[in-house]
């Protein structure tokens, strides 16, 4: 028997057969949840980009360990910022997307305001050139994205916006639209998503939000392609959801590999 250092003991057996079991544990945590409990292999880096009315906004551009890939654009609510897509952004990413997640203007980082229209309330119109510059930032980096394969997610605003600025761009290929409303001011979402015709989207509100989910149900009608409702017991409104929901990022991901991949 080899003598121990200082006043060490052999551990007991029964010490032992517990520390393996420990270390079996852990091992099969890390295998179960994959490249997030471990090395992961998302980059992440901020960008900036300008409108064509001159606003620079600023983003996070989450890339994949494999590239050229499909591209999504994350569009926040009103008075939020990007940081609420960041989960989502590095999930897209772990599941071979682009993700880019940017501030509207008068938001987070970037510059400009939001316009008051006629009556002395916010236009949010001019925020629809915020998100064809997103989608015009990710067209001019094929180095980054698959050409004609980028999709759209937004929340409550930013899912209106989402859906007027695919209905004029046909490389707008998916939609995953969390909390839209059929008008959100101005911001008719029911004409742009006939004009989106058959192309997919995903109609996502919380139970415990009537306007919302009387909404998606209505939108759910419009244009000729797939159309999925996803109902969500008491999740709340628009990016609220991501934190009450604990499967709707995987959904939200599953969505975008389904139509973009």
């Amino acid at each position: 028997m080899h003598p121990t250092r200082g006043n060490q003991q052999p551990a007991p057996a029964g010490e032992h057969r517990r520390s393996i079991v420990r270390l079996a544990a852990v091992a099969c945590l890390v295998w179960l949840l994959g490249p997030a409990a471990g090395a992961s292999a998302v980059e992440s880096r901020t960008v900036t980009f300008r409108t064509a009315d001159g606003v620079t906004l600023a983003a996070t551009l989450y890339e994949p360990s494999v590239r050229p890939a499909p591209g999504v654009v994350l569009v926040h609510m009103f008075t939020r910022s990007r940081r609420d897509w960041e989960a989502v952004g590095d999930g897209l990413a772990e599941a071979g997307f682009v993700a880019l997640a940017f501030d509207l203007r008068g938001h987070g980082a970037s510059g400009g305001t939001v316009p008051d229209g006629a009556d002395g309330q916010p236009d949010f119109s001019r925020l629809v050139a915020d998100v064809q510059a997103a989608c015009a930032y990710l067209a001019s980096r094929p180095d980054l994205v698959r050409a004609g394969a980028v999709g759209i997610a937004g929340a409550s605003l930013g899912a209106n916006l989402a859906v007027l600025a695919a209905a004029d761009d046909p490389s707008v290929r998916s939609l995953a639209l969390l909390s839209p409303s059929l008008a959100y001011r101005t911001l008719r979402a029911e004409p742009a998503l006939r004009k989106y015709g058959d192309r997919p989207a995903l109609l996502v509100a919380g139970t415990d939000d009537p306007y919302a989910l009387r909404s998606v149900e209505a939108l759910a009608k419009a244009g000729s392609g797939t159309r999925r409702i996803d109902r969500l017991d008491g999740a709340g409104h628009g990016t609220i959801m991501l934190g009450r929901a604990p499967d709707l990022i995987r959904h939200l991901v599953d969505w975008f590999r389904e139509t973009l991949l």
